[in-house]
């Protein structure tokens, strides 16, 4: 049922919307979703903040993509790091970049439906792999000053689980990084400090 969605689901669900409908009135996005609009402002705050709506006189609408340069993430709107970022490469043809695997990952589950592909470098030799055949370490005891919860890739299990017994941390497959980060995350905004 709709109205028993977590805040971070029903915000997933308002950019889809969005992506689909440029624009949304507050009253419209209350009644799909079966919450009050208290909520839905509540729900939208994060987004806004995130730079990732614009209120409007109507409603709401997504920051238009041409706002941000290439060398700033997509999702959080930091710069991006060449060694650490990740490029989704959309059905259309355009290439979004973000700083780290983590907004990599979370921004992919945003628009999974419009990328066709998604790549990023090892985090040891550098090289080019696709993110889906790659594997994500999080929590590992080293700190890279991006986004938290901190994730590498590896493009073998093997080097990932011996950079894992120096450094401790998860492993984890393409689908089950994002899950995890989506989990640890709880609807809190990208790159807040925990409290």
């Amino acid at each position: 049922m709709v109205g028993n969605m977590l805040p971070l689901e029903r915000q997933q669900q308002i950019l889809t919307w969005l992506e689909e409908e440029e624009t949304l009135r507050v009253s419209d996005i209350s009644v799909r979703l079966g919450v009050s609009e208290m909520t839905v402002y509540r729900d939208i705050k994060p987004l806004v903040d995130e730079q990732k709506v614009l209120k409007t006189s109507n409603g709401i609408t997504l920051v238009p993509q041409e706002l941000f340069p290439s060398n700033v993430c997509s999702y959080c709107y930091k710069p991006t790091k060449s060694r650490l970022s990740v490029q989704l490469i959309k059905v259309n043809q355009q290439v979004e970049q973000t700083c780290c695997a983590h907004c990599g990952l979370l921004r992919y589950q945003d628009i999974k439906a419009d990328v066709s592909q998604i790549i990023c470098q090892d985090f040891l030799k550098g090289t080019t792999i696709s993110a889906r055949m790659a594997y994500f370490l999080m929590h590992a005891d080293i700190n890279l000053n991006c986004c938290e919860p901190q994730v590498l890739i590896f493009d073998s299990k093997k080097q990932a689980e011996q950079f894992q017994l120096g450094f401790g941390g998860e492993i984890y497959s393409f689908e089950d990084a994002i899950k995890a980060i989506q989990n640890e995350m709880n609807g809190e905004a990208c790159c807040q400090p925990k409290k």
